[in-house]
């Protein structure tokens, strides 16, 4: 970037506008100027509106004396495409895009040649007639209102525009505009802060800045060090190839920016003390606050944007990334390092993220990169559980008495009258997978991954602390502050409006919960509503699975009734998932929605509430069909002879001999699959393709006409046709959503971790690349922490422990078995395990209408058939009644719930405890950090106490002299500027002064 002349701006005043100065040739120019700005801000009278004359345009270039980009002759005045005004040397730092609108006369003579004027006049002429009046030159009175309407509507836009422009222009901000664009019906207004202004705001924001005094960082003791440095070396081939040249164990002091102590700074290069993001964040808070008069509820940028005055507004890329041309830039530096697919394995550039795109964007790429890093162990131990279910299966004793054929076993149909009696051999497939998920190993794999959770907060947490350490973000929530959203303004304005009617009152007007108690029983009752139509999908789900496997046992052929149980399973999961994907994108609008109704007060108040409920939601919907699977799923069945039914004849389903967490583990593992390929991957890389072809299909211009085009365009034309930044929430949300898939419900999937890791390598450079290339540059916002992401995580993990308590105790079969083999067994091993769980039911006693049609389908006549449950034999006196098998099954579910859940939590705390969560190497360095603050104010107010002596002792040797010199003469304001100037271009060291004072 070329630097800026300074003079021009030490010349400046601040508040006073750069570019209404620079374009005037003399005062009285630039008085004229001033009064017609002034002039085009009075109401227009209705019956100029009807003129012919257009005047529209000439008043609106008049408005603001902004240097235009382009000469008389259409050409531009700068070739260069890069994020500058047309001199090329000035830096733009915000765009705002507004829409150019034909002038009311023009918009009046092409209507009277349209499609309507037919009909106009028909209805004129009719109107008329009816009334039997003289033929009048007058337009029919509802369509000139609604006329007059629009054009005051579009009118107003403009001189609001004007108003805010004028404001900026007082801020200090130098303003370009830019009509003559090449995107039609578009233009743009290009914003600069000069030096003056960059310096006045960042002593307001109090923005931390780097001082000259820089220090040694040590990471700990000389043996912490050695071990970190050799594992830097190791891993040398990871790291990216980015801040080469800058030493890693060097840091500046950081300070909060002073306008009376830029001594502290090194200020050789002003163009690169304050880089593009924060020159951007700068000017996006002086457009948050200036606020326009001609609208009193108008709380500057954000309800222009919300009024369509202006259609977007938004910060510039550093420049292009591909082409010859392409200078080197952060951005190009990001899509090489960062962004690209082939350097995958390579670690984040997580401190060129934070510079180019803010602390609130940096901290979203390294938490997910601290739990993609974190789901390798996690992985790894869920790939070895897995690998030692296969190689047990057939050591598995239940599942070899299944598969034995001489267990001449005969079960009870599935379903009322339409299935037949079964063999219990035919389950052997079922028995045999159900083993790889349900084996002793998952029990510790349960464990691990609670504690793995621990882990990987408590990693997060010191991870956290050491970036705001390096980004100096340390005690930075105390001096952040949130501006009042546009929609709680316009409230407070319409009640002040309504109370004043009433009675006036002096004191401030606010929101109450009063005002907002029909918005919240509104969210609350739609969020019931939208919980009970996920209940409702499904309930419809279960429906399909109870009648389709009925249809498919009628079924003539024999294909579809051989593969019945895998047929049933996987399509009523593969429905599943597409209801999930569908209501999560109705879910989100219902959420947003919701949030409006309410108005928060604050943009961070809106974002929590809306994370909220869009995860209340989301969560539900995704988790509702895995809960049913894992703990309602044949445990509301009933029994041979008294089932349960729902909806006149639907039978509750039951799941199969081995249980229901082979199915379990099939829904979790196509939903997880399911919502990261399609959902998360193939929507984020298929939906911009789709926007970028459908919009070459409504060009004109073919491929190659498009690329030169596109290679014309200006940098902000190019941002412009990139998509907005609309928050980090649904990248937050997804990766939430994948967290509990891997916490929850890992007993039943144990290769859950390790789909999250392959998802999640591809999700870095994806979402990187989106960022990137695809979408605006965001606001650089500052964030300390994740925010209430974090609850939610801690909450889950919490919740996890639970989860997979119930699951091994009442999901799978693994208390049964031990309940078996130390109570029940003769020998004290699983053979026999099988006959004991299974109980006996007489076909006579069969409700009438439910037995099988085809009872002779085994070649035999059945009498007694069995079925999964601990019930007394059907010649006991209290035939079919729950025996002392099942309550001591029972009773020793909930004492392992009770003991797994507290062991867990009690070790997770104690995890918690042992690792501090500021790393000890960080706090001292911490603490270095204040004493060298300390002693460098006191040397410079050591300095000031000799400077002020030497004065003094100088003061008083030239005393008798001092009476015969001349008084001091004032100095003009040119001799005032030309020694600013020269105060100005001294090195920071021989000018310990102020360069600037308001």
């Amino acid at each position: 970037m070329e630097r800026q002349d300074d003079g021009e701006d030490s010349a400046e005043e601040p508040g006073s506008p750069a570019l209404a100065r620079e374009h005037s040739g003399s005062p009285q120019q630039e008085v004229s100027g001033s009064m017609r700005r002034n002039d085009n801000y009075l109401p227009v009278p209705g019956e100029e509106k009807n003129l012919d004359v257009d005047n529209t345009t000439a008043r609106s270039n008049e408005s603001i004396p902004m240097k235009n980009m382009y000469a008389d002759d259409g050409s531009p005045l700068s070739s260069r495409l890069g994020p500058y005004f047309s001199d090329g040397r000035r830096r733009v730092d915000y765009v705002l895009a507004y829409q150019i609108q034909k002038p009311a006369s023009i918009r009046r003579q092409s209507s009277r040649f349209g499609d309507n004027n037919f009909i106009r006049r028909l209805r004129r002429s009719l109107s008329m007639r009816s009334s039997r009046a003289p033929l009048q030159p007058k337009e029919d009175p509802e369509i000139a209102a609604q006329d007059q309407r629009t054009d005051y509507h579009e009118d107003d836009k403009r001189f609001r525009r004007e108003e805010f422009e004028e404001n900026l222009l007082e801020t200090g901000l130098e303003l370009e505009k830019d009509e003559a664009t090449k995107i039609s019906g578009i233009g743009f207004l290009k914003i600069h802060a000069p030096w003056n202004v960059l310096c006045r705001e960042a002593e307001f924001m109090k923005l931390k800045m780097p001082t000259k005094k820089v220090y040694e960082v040590k990471q700990g003791s000389n043996l912490v060090e050695k071990i970190r440095l050799f594992i830097h070396k190791v891993t040398a081939p990871l790291h990216p190839k980015v801040d080469a040249n800058r030493p890693q164990s060097i840091k500046s002091l950081s300070h909060p920016f002073s306008r009376e102590k830029q001594h502290l700074f090194d200020l050789s290069d002003r163009d690169k003390f304050f880089d593009s993001k924060t020159r951007s964040s700068i000017v996006y808070e002086v457009l948050k606050r200036t606020r326009c008069t001609r609208a009193k509820y108008s709380m500057g940028i954000t309800s222009l944007l919300a009024n369509a005055v202006y259609t977007s507004a938004y910060p510039l890329h550093d420049g292009d990334i591909e082409g010859v041309n392409a200078e080197a830039n952060d951005r190009k530096l990001l899509y090489e390092e960062w962004a690209s697919y082939s350097v995958f394995y390579k670690y984040q550039p997580i401190g060129l993220i934070r510079k180019y795109f803010g602390e609130k964007v940096g901290l979203y790429f390294a938490w997910l990169g601290v739990y993609t890093q974190m789901l390798i162990p996690a992985a790894i131990v869920g790939v070895i559980v897995f690998l030692y279910g296969c190689a047990t299966v057939d050591d598995n004793i239940p599942s070899m008495e299944i598969c034995d054929p001489r267990n001449n076993i005969t079960m009870c149909p599935l379903c009322d009258r339409a299935c037949s009696y079964w063999k219990l051999v035919t389950a052997c497939g079922t028995a045999r997978a159900s083993h790889l998920f349900d084996n002793p190993a998952t029990v510790f794999f349960s464990i691990f991954m609670a504690l793995w959770a621990v882990l990987f907060m408590e990693h997060w947490k010191r991870r956290q602390m050491r970036l705001n350490y390096v980004w100096d973000l340390t005690g930075f929530g105390e001096e952040e502050q949130d501006h009042n959203r546009a929609e709680y303004e316009l409230r407070v304005m319409k009640k002040t409006m309504k109370l004043e009617q009433s009675s006036p009152k002096s004191e401030k007007v606010k929101l109450t919960c009063t005002d907002r108690m029909p918005a919240y029983l509104t969210a609350v009752l739609m969020m019931v509503f939208m919980i009970l139509v996920t209940f409702a999908m499904v309930f419809g789900v279960i429906l399909y699975r109870i009648s389709i496997k009925a249809a498919l046992h009628m079924s003539t052929y024999s294909a579809a009734r051989s593969n019945i149980r895998a047929t049933v399973k996987t399509t009523a999961a593969i429905i599943n998932l597409i209801i999930i994907i569908i209501l999560d994108e109705i879910y989100v609008a219902i959420a947003r929605w919701l949030t409006k109704l309410e108005v928060p007060k604050t943009d961070k108040s809106f974002e929590e509430r809306l994370i909220f409920k869009t995860f209340i939601l989301k969560f539900v919907n995704a988790f509702t069909p895995i809960v049913y699977l894992a703990f309602f799923r044949g445990r509301l069945v009933g029994r041979p002879g008294s089932y349960l039914y729902v909806i006149g004849s639907y039978r509750m389903e039951e799941c199969a001999h081995a249980g229901c967490l082979m199915e379990l583990c099939i829904q979790l593992c196509i939903t997880m699959l399911g919502k990261q390929l399609i959902q998360n991957n193939l929507f984020e890389i298929g939906m911009p393709k789709l926007k970028k072809l459908l919009r070459r299909r409504k060009s004109e211009l073919d491929s190659k006409q498009e690329e030169e085009l596109n290679k014309t365009l200006q940098r902000h034309e190019k941002d412009h046709n990139l998509g907005p930044f609309v928050g980090l929430s649904p990248e937050y949300m997804e990766m939430i959503i994948q967290f509990g898939m891997v916490t929850l419900f890992v007993a039943s999937f144990p290769l859950a971790p390790l789909f999250a890791l392959l998802n999640n390598i591809i999700e870095i450079r994806l979402d990187a690349k989106k960022f990137v290339m695809e979408l605006r540059r965001p606001i650089a916002a500052k964030a300390k922490d994740i925010g209430i992401w974090y609850n939610l995580l801690r909450g889950l993990s919490k919740v996890a422990v639970i989860v997979n308590a119930f699951v091994i105790s009442f999901t799978s079969d693994f208390i049964p078995r031990l309940v078996y083999q130390y109570m029940y067994s003769l020998d004290g091993t699983m053979h026999g395990f099988v006959n004991h769980t299974l109980s006996y039911f007489n076909v006579s006693d069969f409700q009438p209408g439910t037995a099988p049609l085809q009872p002779m389908h085994l070649g035999y006549k059945v009498e007694i058939c069995r079925y999964k449950d601990y019930r007394e034999p059907p010649s006991s006196s209290s035939q079919y009644e729950l025996s002392k098998e099942f309550w001591a099954v029972l009773a020793a579910r909930l004492a392992f719930v009770v003991v797994f859940q507290n062991v867990v939590m009690l070790m997770s705390d104690f995890v918690d405890w042992l690792i501090p969560d500021i790393p000890k190497d960080i706090s001292l360095q911490m603490h270095k950090e204040k004493i060298l603050m300390v002693e460098l104010f006191m040397k410079e107010e050591q300095g000031k106490r000799l400077a002020a002596r030497d004065n003094h002792n100088q003061d008083n040797c030239n005393s008798p002299s001092s009476a015969t010199q001349t008084p001091p003469q004032p100095r003009s304001r040119t001799a005032t500027h030309a020694v600013g100037w020269e105060n100005k271009h001294k090195q920071p060291e021989e000018n310990p002064a102020p360069i600037y004072k308001l």
